[in-house]
């Protein structure tokens, strides 16, 4: 995992993103209900992460920005302990659109919250 300071607060990061909707099928019986406690809804730009993620500083809550898509993305979810290196964005019930995403290399970048001391 190659971390790499773009400014005094902005970091960027390579990750895989994928896509996920609000079906039982892709999550459970609350499809509609985020781990961080946010209700999905559709047109929500919001994204799941991979636990590994939490200790570059990317929880529940962190705005990132996803290189090639337009606006910022809130994260609102985990994923399963499993994933590495993963975000997943969530496209409410357009399950064509996210089967059209793929499985695609992406760049994300995000503020931290505090400098980090040298």
């Amino acid at each position: 995992m190659l971390i790499v300071a773009c400014g005094p607060k902005e970091r960027s990061l390579n990750v895989t993103a994928t896509a996920f909707n609000s079906t039982r099928a892709q999550t459970d019986h609350r499809p509609n209900e985020a781990a961080c406690g946010d209700r999905l809804n559709a047109g929500d730009k919001v994204v799941a992460i991979s636990r590994d993620l939490e200790e570059v500083g990317i929880t529940c809550d962190t705005e990132i920005r996803i290189a090639g898509l337009d606006g910022t993305y809130k994260v609102v979810d985990r994923m399963a302990a499993r994933r590495k290196n993963h975000i997943d964005i969530y496209m409410g019930r357009d399950v064509k659109a996210a089967r059209e995403w793929g499985k695609q290399d992406v760049v994300i970048t995000w503020k931290e919250e505090k400098d980090e001391k040298p």
